[in-house]
């Protein structure tokens, strides 16, 4: 204790032996970020999958109407913008940065975004990698998000402890593989979190078994699963088993992760849902009922009864109202007009959460992810059969945009 210490302890950056109070080195949100929950994804090695769990959980929450946000902490391994397809600088002013924004409107920040190449190394030490992630806190304009995900830096050394002492979390989720040597890192990273007093929401293990194509037989590649005895061991839940998908990571690879379709993270969605006690951001119908479906809104942009091949030129929209898996009822809504930039907000005043079309020019793709409305496009045949294909997760947008010059200002662009 100095001669002149006035038994403040609270405005006081000096650590010695007499301290009552600990030391807050919490950071502050930007001023104009609205950010509800925040969910870390952690594991206590590198190569588990975290970034793909990140991703997963942030596309599973944003499909069922909230506004998501993934903060990428893992500056030395920054994979998050390759799989969402995002090379565009983000924008800033004199306010702040703005965070990346990907196909579906999903929020994203990340280092390789402000890297000159995003294959040049980060090779930089400790403090000034935890000041990179402080900065992604605090100095970039998030806005409203309902759930941010932060992809953690792996281990518990010096990184990680930073983020968790500046970023307030509600919950982590820890991510594993099956090996036995698992079972002492996962205890690492559940320790490390107790110890910070952030609540463990669940466990989530990769690359748990790999089902072959021709007989639909699981095969443990890396032999036997403990994440069950270890969710035992920790009173934790197991809230996802991933399995070894060829699909996934040619979707990473492509930058088409959103297009990818699982209901394997449907669990850690309604934890999410159950822990976070978020409302979703808007009341366009797409809200839980009281058996556990979710209710949408579906619009088709249509000819008669066919999807039609250009989302400007078409006759009409089919509006069907869905719940879960089933549809309910659908109306049918003639075209307003053709003005450039009118069609996504005049939908999205209906409280419609997809569309689906042929094609679609740049600009009404743009409008709709703005709104946070899921844009499928590259669809055809019938209006309802295409609907009934999106629920049961197997229709995927094409990424179909118009560029024909005779019809881009009916297609949305301006």
């Amino acid at each position: 204790m100095s001669e002149d210490c006035n038994q403040t302890c609270s405005s006081c950056s000096e650590e010695c032996a007499d301290r009552k109070e600990p030391m807050d080195f919490t950071a502050k949100p930007h001023e104009l970020s609205n950010i509800k929950k925040v969910i870390g994804i952690v594991s206590g090695k590198g190569g588990v999958g975290k970034s793909l769990v990140t991703s997963m959980l942030a596309i599973t929450m944003k499909r069922k109407g909230y506004k998501t946000a993934i903060l990428d902490a893992d500056i030395t391994g920054p994979s998050i913008p390759k799989a969402f397809g995002i090379k565009e600088r983000p924008d800033a002013s004199e306010l702040g940065m703005f965070p990346a924004k990907s196909a579906t409107g999903i929020q994203i920040m990340s280092i390789n975004l402000l890297l000159k190449d995003e294959t040049d190394p980060v090779i930089w030490r400790g403090p000034i990698l935890s000041g990179v992630v402080k900065q992604f806190w605090s100095d970039v304009i998030w806005g409203d998000v309902d759930y941010m995900f932060i992809d953690m830096p792996p281990g518990t050394g010096d990184v990680p402890l930073t983020v968790y002492q500046s970023i307030k979390m509600d919950g982590i989720i820890v991510v594993a593989s099956p090996q036995d040597l698992v079972s002492m890192i996962v205890a690492k990273a559940v320790k490390m979190a107790e110890s910070m007093n952030i609540p463990i929401l669940g466990l989530v293990e990769n690359m748990s078994y790999f089902k072959c194509p021709e007989c639909d037989k699981e095969y443990k590649i890396f032999g036997e699963s403990a994440i069950e005895k270890i969710a035992e061991q920790h009173q934790l839940k197991v809230l996802a088993k991933l399995p070894i998908d060829p699909n996934i990571a040619a979707s990473c690879d492509k930058g088409l992760i959103e297009e990818y379709r699982t209901k394997l993270f449907d669990e850690a969605a309604e934890v999410l849902e159950n822990e976070g006690k978020v409302e979703l951001p808007n009341a366009k119908g797409n809200i839980k009922s009281e058996n556990g479906g979710r209710k949408m809104k579906i619009a088709v942009a249509s000819e008669g009864k066919m999807v039609t091949e250009h989302f400007g030129h078409c006759e009409g929209f089919i509006i069907f109202d869905t719940e879960g898996q089933n549809i309910i009822k659908n109306e049918t809504v003639a075209n307003p007009g053709h003005r450039p930039g009118f069609l996504p907000n005049f939908l999205n005043d209906l409280g419609v959460n997809v569309i689906i079309s042929g094609g679609m020019g740049g600009g009404a793709i743009d409008i709709f992810n703005e709104k946070g409305i899921e844009v499928i496009v590259g669809a055809s045949g019938e209006a309802k059969t295409a609907v009934e294909q999106y629920l049961q997760g197997n229709l995927k947008s094409t990424g179909s945009v118009c560029h024909d010059h005779q019809h881009h200002d009916e297609c949305g662009r301006h």
